[in-house]
């Protein structure tokens, strides 16, 4: 897309989970299309590093389970850019436990971030990109709500939501010219998936038609897709799986 010129040339895109892993390979993404990208996460200190390194223009922290913090992220980056043009939600935790071994606290926590977090997140920005009749929302899902996953009922759950949050809100907001879809990757190479057991991820890369975990620099490009047009025009609460083939709907 690159080779047409900057794709994403005058848009302002919130990167909320960017400090690392897939949402800095979209960030990072973003702003060799030409976006003015923001980044979001919960450090302080780590979001600003990640935003230099990335060539955004700035950064905010975030606690992405407070809707108080959440909501003055979103008006600090209108306060200083004036508009919001391209939500990402990327924020997640992965930890492993059979169900009859977790705690109500590791389930909940788990919902908190990678569920309620994206819903928060949401409701933020969406009433402003309503008020312009314009926008696009791409919510960071993954293959494993739609398959399930041993050891990960929590976070296949919270997965589940993501995307089920996706369709709803993508009906609810198309008649106001604001596109929401759903990436659900694959088992990608990040510091999330360190916490995982060798064996689960041994399992796993075998299961895999091409028989390798991804990398997030190989996301980015779906979620470029999404936040540009006309390549992402017609893209309504669809889910797009750059997963390695794990999962062939």
């Amino acid at each position: 897309m690159s080779g047409a010129g900057p794709v994403l040339r005058d848009r302002v895109a919130l990167v909320v989970g960017g400090a690392g892993g897939i949402g800095a390979a979209i960030a990072r993404a973003f702003c060799v299309e030409g976006a003015t990208v923001v980044v979001a996460d919960r450090d302080a200190k780590a979001v600003r590093s990640a935003a230099e390194a990335v060539g955004a223009a700035g950064s905010v922290a975030l606690d992405i389970t407070d809707e108080d913090t959440v909501e003055a992220a979103v008006q600090e980056v209108l306060a200083g850019h004036g508009r919001i043009d391209v939500l990402v939600n990327s924020a997640g935790i992965l930890t492993e436990s059979l169900l009859t071994e977790m705690s109500l606290r590791q389930w909940q926590e788990t919902l908190d971030v990678d569920l309620t977090g994206t819903f928060l997140a949401c409701r933020a920005v969406a009433g402003h990109m309503v008020a312009r009749g314009e926008g696009r929302i791409i919510n960071i899902a993954s293959q494993l709500g739609i398959k399930g996953g041993r050891g990960l009922t929590h976070y296949s759950a919270a997965k589940a939501g993501v995307i089920g949050l996706t369709k709803a809100l993508a009906l609810e907001l198309a008649e106001h010219g604001v596109l929401v879809n759903a990436i659900a990757p694959g088992p990608v190479h990040t510091a999330m998936v360190e916490g995982i057991t060798e064996e689960w991820k041994a399992a796993k890369q075998a299961e895999l038609p091409l028989g390798r975990f991804g990398v997030p620099a190989e996301v980015a490009p779906t979620a470029v897709l999404l936040a540009s047009s006309p390549g992402g025009d017609l893209y309504v609460g669809q889910t797009l799986g750059p997963n390695a083939g794990d999962v062939m709907p």
